[in-house]
């Protein structure tokens, strides 16, 4: 009879199943968390973490480190390194994460007191993510300017001015004007007087090459400093701007989208890595540059140097994206008891592979560049910039098809790039979606969009002809020590303080128990080595720590002032929320302090089936709630 009362009763009920839906188009029917999503499949997840681990750095760093700090020995250091610094942290966060289904800023319900360090790290990822885009548009750029029969930089062209040459330039030479009276003179004085030079007595600078020039001028239209600011690169303006379209389109859906992407952007790299390396292997040359990679060059004795386990700590460290809340961010939308520690080695171990293999495919073709310019490889070996985009396009110059070559290296470049961005954009909307769940369920597209907006108005800085300092300064300042703070206070906040036993219990709720041998290694590491390795890292970066430059080119006093101030403002929420959450706590200072240091009272598992009889009490964790912990079982209680 209800039925009769009103026959459209089941069209009212599908629209407003269809309205649900379309706000919800992120959440999966399957998915077994209904508020926040999951991955639609565990490889989904794999190759967006294996995706935002492997980066640029793996390709335009990880070989220049090696080279240069002993060929193969440097892969002793910095697989002790893995397994002592990366792998704990890595670890640590992943099951972090996963555990609480939350991202980086609301986790920290964990311990109230530390929510700060959560706020610094994503503010460090926005910084990083603007400037990041930056050279992805870079890569864009020359991807779309490979499109010709003859790459632009081959020959020094219109752009180019008198320095511009691959073989060495005479400079002064020594002339006879008057009879016996010799005077070293100025080379273009010669040339603009038809006097000849006295032979032998020419000076040599090197020049500089056409990839070198035609990236300073062209592609950048690099102005003098920092303080020159000079007009807009339109180009790369344009380039930045498809580079945010590609980044937005592909994150519209959050983790549903993005996940699907992957399967392209991840894999990808490693056919063109495959290609170039065996089409480096058959060029003359080649062993010569894989041999000064890992091979024959390979010195033991540099191992006796700090600074080489310096290099391979730090870049194992930043290799894997550990400290910028992306880990945590993509974690949490696994399920509750997915196997959070071999997902972790999988990972960790693809990584670093791939920062070898990526070494062979790179030196092959520098060892060609060396062998074809009579030089040693030594000499044309280049890290960064220089080596993207500069040493490398080079190389391509010189190869048949180098068009070819030049439009799959750069695309290669993209897509690694693109992956990473990715898990940065997600890290923020997660942290948006954690804070305001309903606003976010109905608008989720025009706020990513709206993100992806205002960080390409905010990198626009970046593609003015000093753009290019720009990039450096905040990679310089945002891309360093921050990072290394909220690490160490990351596994303070959790090992030392909510208690690393305790975490352990965590864990084995989500993979179940393991015995007491296994967690000897992860004990041994959080709880005093990591710690140890991250300080001395960081202290070794302040006491090194120089002033920012480019190109020889040194940053006026401004600019080494608001880098400070970039990273004053990225850390200075660490002690601005200890503060605020020790206010809002009640009691004496010291009653305060160990309220805050105690986890929340909706801090566990996020759906009510997993959280068994440790949890059973625990305030639904969709409630905001103060920092007081419920009266539960002893197993919650601080260690």
């Amino acid at each position: 009879m209800d039925k009769l009362k009103c026959p459209s009763c089941f069209k009212c009920r599908g629209k407003e199943k269809v309205t649900a839906s379309s706000e919800n188009f992120h959440i999966g029917e399957n998915d077994e968390n209904q508020d926040r999503g999951n991955w639609s499949k565990k490889s989904d997840y794999l190759l967006s973490m294996v995706g935002y681990a492997v980066g640029l750095g793996n390709v335009w760093r990880f070989p220049y480190l090696t080279y240069n700090n002993g060929g193969g020995a440097f892969l002793i250091p910095y697989a002790i390194m893995l397994a002592l610094a990366g792998l704990p942290l890595f670890f640590l966060e992943c099951s972090l994460g996963q555990f609480a289904s939350l991202g980086p800023v609301s986790v920290w319900r964990i311990l109230p007191l530390f929510q700060g360090v959560g706020i610094t790290m994503v503010l460090i990822s926005i910084f990083v993510t603007i400037y990041y885009n930056v050279i992805i548009a870079y890569s864009l750029y020359y991807m779309f300017a490979s499109f010709q029969r003859e790459l632009p930089w081959t020959n020094c062209s219109y752009w180019a001015d008198k320095t511009c040459s691959r073989s060495p330039i005479v400079t002064h030479c020594n002339v006879s004007i008057k009879l016996g009276e010799i005077f070293q003179v100025n080379k273009s004085w010669v040339d603009a007087n038809n006097i000849t030079c006295i032979n032998g007595s020419e000076v040599y600078q090197p020049g500089q090459l056409p990839s070198e020039q035609y990236w300073n001028k062209v592609a950048l239209q690099r102005s003098s400093g920092l303080d020159e600011t000079g007009v807009i690169v339109w180009h790369l303006a344009l380039c930045l701007l498809l580079a945010w379209l590609i980044v937005g389109t592909a994150l519209f859906k959050g983790i549903k989208s993005s996940g699907k992407v992957v399967y392209f952007t991840a894999i990808f790299p490693y056919v063109v890595l495959l290609i170039l390396l065996i089409r480096g292997a058959t060029l003359d040359g080649a062993s010569k540059g894989i041999s000064y990679y890992i091979g024959a060059q390979s010195n033991f004795t540099k191992l006796r140097e700090a600074e080489v386990w310096k290099d391979a700590a730090t870049q194992i460290f930043y290799s894997l994206s550990v400290a910028w809340g992306g880990l945590v961010a993509l974690s949490s939308y696994n399920k509750f008891n997915n196997n959070c520690f071999s997902d972790a080695i999988v990972i960790c171990l693809t990584n670093c592979l791939t920062s070898v293999f990526a070494g062979f495919a790179i030196f092959s073709i520098l060892g060609h560049m060396a062998h074809i310019s009579g030089k040693e490889v030594s000499q044309v070996v280049k890290s960064g910039f220089d080596l993207a985009f500069i040493a490398y396009p080079e190389a391509l110059a010189q190869l048949p098809g180098g068009p070819f070559w030049s439009i799959l290296f750069f695309f290669m470049l993209l897509t690694l790039g693109l992956d990473s961005q990715f898990a940065s954009i997600e890290t923020i909307t997660t942290t948006i979606q954690d804070l305001f769940p309903k606003v976010m369920k109905k608008m989720r597209v025009p706020i990513t969009l709206g993100c992806c907006l205002v960080l390409f108005l905010l990198g626009l800085i970046c593609v003015t002809q000093a753009g290019i300092y720009w990039v450096h300064l905040i990679d310089h300042f945002c891309a360093g020590w921050g990072i290394l703070i909220a690490a160490i206070l990351e596994l303070m906040g959790i090992i030392w303080i909510y208690g690393g036993n305790r975490f352990i219990e965590d864990i084995e709720m989500m993979i179940g128990a393991k015995r007491w041998i296994f967690w000897l290694w992860w004990r041994a590491c959080w709880f005093v080595i990591t710690p140890i390795l991250l300080m001395a890292i960081l202290i070794w970066s302040l006491v090194q720590f120089h002033r920012p430059d480019y190109a020889k080119i040194p940053y006026p006093d401004w600019g080494v002032a608001l880098g400070w101030c970039m990273i004053i403002f990225c850390i200075i929420w660490i002690p601005i929320m200890a503060i605020i959450k020790i206010i809002q706590a009640e009691g004496t200072i010291l009653q305060r302090i160990v309220s805050c240091c105690r986890p929340a009272s909706n801090w566990g598992p996020y759906l009510e089936r997993h959280r068994g009889e440790r949890y059973k009490n625990m305030v639904d964790p969709k409630k905001e709630t103060d920092h007081e912990i419920p009266t539960v079982s002893g197993s919650r209680k601080p260690e």
